[in-house]
């Protein structure tokens, strides 16, 4: 199994969430989060001068998936969260050793 973390922007999240849903793959976790990459932030103009904001607001979204499941979420992931601009987002790629439901003790692959 492969833990699939993406960093994406907030707007994609919808476009994110539906690609994945009719890939047949709905499961995930999301979490409101802060950052900054390359972009190192924006500066924002207002009447009393300028703001500089260093950490934007993403989202961070957390998905279990077979291995031979990984290429086809990753992909998913990469056309639905792409706009083309600098803070598109990262994806990172783990191997995952197990998952237990906790209600019914299922490990594996029967527990995503």
């Amino acid at each position: 199994m492969k833990k699939i973390e993406a960093i994406i922007r907030p707007e994609r999240l919808d476009a994110v969430r539906e690609a994945l849903d009719e890939k047949g793959f709905p499961g995930m976790t999301v979490t409101e989060v802060k950052g900054r990459g390359r972009q190192k932030g924006i500066t924002l103009q207002w009447r009393a001068g300028d703001y500089r904001v260093d950490f934007l607001p993403k989202i961070k979204l957390e998905i279990i998936v077979d291995d031979k499941d990984a290429e086809t979420v990753i992909d998913t992931l990469c056309e639905a969260a792409k706009t083309g601009r600098i803070g598109d987002g990262k994806i990172f790629v783990s191997p995952l050793e197990d998952v237990i439901r906790v209600r019914t003790k299922e490990r594996g692959k029967d527990a995503v």
